[in-house]
């Protein structure tokens, strides 16, 4: 039954492995570039950027602003529909509505209009430049893990050929061919050997947690990256020359163009502030009418009996009554639509603004702007310069890197030789152990070092393609 359980168990496990899914570079840049929290960051400042030009845009056209307000007076007061004194309370409404519109303000919409151009052009570069130096964070990270697996693969290897050396020692011990001190010096090395693969073994561990940490992946959940064939690396951009790579960078490295658009954005910024000199003309108009609970018309009028009030003479002499008659009326608050109709006003108005001190302020922000413009004429020439010198560097970095690869595989060639010949020797009992474990070693270190300068020198082409515009892959 136990053994029934552990078959069940293992092809369970193989089945899960299996059917794990794999990353590939491609794939983990990919992911990167969908998901990472500093590029998500990015595009929502590109976002801004976008929304800042729309609004610089939409700056040029007239405001347009309504309003309304409800007053209650108490007491003595001037009713501004009436301008009569009352001494009753009442209320009055306000409506209003304005415009205002900018004739011209020294150029300075025009030139903030295009500043925020520059801008949403220049946060995207910044997008790209963040993807660019993710992209190479998970490339090493990658190319880490890939080291790593292969460290392992050497130490089980050297751990099978330690085994293998035991058991021969063995019989060599029982046949009195070697003393019993060559057995057990054997068994060290075999326990320092499983002790080299835990080790490598922790260190693939935390070189597939770092990747997993820049793609921000959760640690519980399975992963493994592809292998793939590395023996066949293009090494085109290793044998390009540093100006031909410089030529292809200078014009698709964002950090470039970036510098650039900054200056740019600078002489806009320049630009805006000496509109501060200019004079400004505007124009407003508005349209406002009211309502008032004091203002009254005559509502009802009623004559009353005529009574004699004096006497005339017409043009003959003749004395005339004169009678006049009484008339009863009544007041009512004036309707509604009608005091919106009589208290309507309209205006037009032209406003001429000219600057003439204002503390310096003006000159001050203009020589600012101008120290801001020489400060980014320099970061221009600077981010050339950045690009030239890493560009020497990484170029360096990949030549040293495959002469380091080209000795060191020779070097390998001739320590499994020396190894072959000494194997032989100690299997006929003629070198002792602690001779045969210092080649061992020596190729084990070897070997070693192949794995390490054979990454370096992958990692240093990477790099040049990624500043001739080549996408990262293996």
């Amino acid at each position: 039954m136990k053994k029934h359980f552990l078959i069940i168990f293992f092809f369970t496990l193989v089945f899960s492995v299996s059917a794990q899914e794999q990353w590939s570079l491609e794939r983990c840049i990919n992911y990167a570039l969908e998901n990472n929290i500093q590029i998500k960051t990015q595009e929502l400042n590109v976002e801004l950027n976008n929304n800042q030009l729309q609004q610089s845009k939409l700056s040029l056209l007239p405001g347009l602003n309504a309003g309304a307000s409800q007053n209650f007076t108490f007491g003595r007061s001037v009713d501004r529909y009436t301008n009569d004194f009352s001494t009753d309370n009442f209320s009055s409404s306000n409506f209003q509505v304005s415009s205002s519109l900018t004739l011209f303000s020294g150029m300075q919409k025009y030139n903030t209009i295009k500043k925020a151009e520059i801008d949403q052009r220049a946060g995207f570069l910044l997008l790209e430049q963040t993807k660019n130096n993710i992209s190479l964070a998970i490339a090493s990270a990658y190319l880490n893990v890939l080291y790593s697996m292969d460290l392992v693969d050497i130490a089980q290897q050297q751990l099978a050929i330690t085994e293998q050396q035991l058991e021969q020692t063995i019989k060599l011990v029982d046949g009195g061919s070697l003393p019993e001190q060559n057995k057990y010096e054997i068994s060290a090395q075999l326990a320092n050997e499983e002790l080299n693969i835990v080790n490598y073994e922790n260190q693939l561990n935390l070189a597939t947690l770092t990747l997993m940490q820049i793609l921000e992946l959760e640690s519980g959940n399975p992963f493994s990256i592809i292998r793939p064939d590395i023996t066949n690396i293009d090494t085109e951009s290793a044998l390009l020359s540093i100006d031909q790579i410089y030529s292809q960078a200078i014009q698709k490295m964002p950090e470039i163009e970036y510098a650039e658009l900054n200056y740019l954005s600078s002489e806009r910024n320049l630009a805006i502030a000496k509109s501060s000199f200019y004079p400004q003309l505007s124009m407003s108009a508005s349209y406002g009418t009211g309502y008032s609970s004091a203002a009254k018309a005559m509502d009802q009028l009623n004559m009353g009996t005529p009574y004699l009030s004096g006497f005339a003479t017409d043009n003959t002499g003749n004395i005339l009554d004169v009678y006049q008659y009484s008339f009863d009326y009544t007041y009512a608050t004036k309707p509604f639509s009608d005091q919106l109709k009589d208290n309507a006003s309209t205006a037009i108005i032209f406003n001429l603004s000219i600057p003439i001190f204002n503390g310096w302020q003006a000159k001050t922000n203009v020589n600012n702007s101008k120290l801001y413009l020489e400060q980014t004429k320099l970061q221009v020439d600077q981010a050339r310069k950045d690009l030239y010198k890493n560009i020497q560097q990484a170029h360096s970095d990949a030549q040293s890197a495959l002469k380091q690869n080209l000795a060191t595989q020779k070097t390998l060639q001739a320590m499994e030789l020396s190894f072959s010949y000494t194997q032989k020797r100690y299997e006929q009992g003629l070198l002792n152990s602690t001779d045969y474990n210092v080649v061992k070693n020596n190729l084990t270190k070897t070997q070693t070092e192949l794995i390490r300068a054979k990454y370096d020198y992958i990692f240093k082409l990477k790099i040049l393609d990624f500043y001739r515009g080549i996408s990262i892959k293996i």
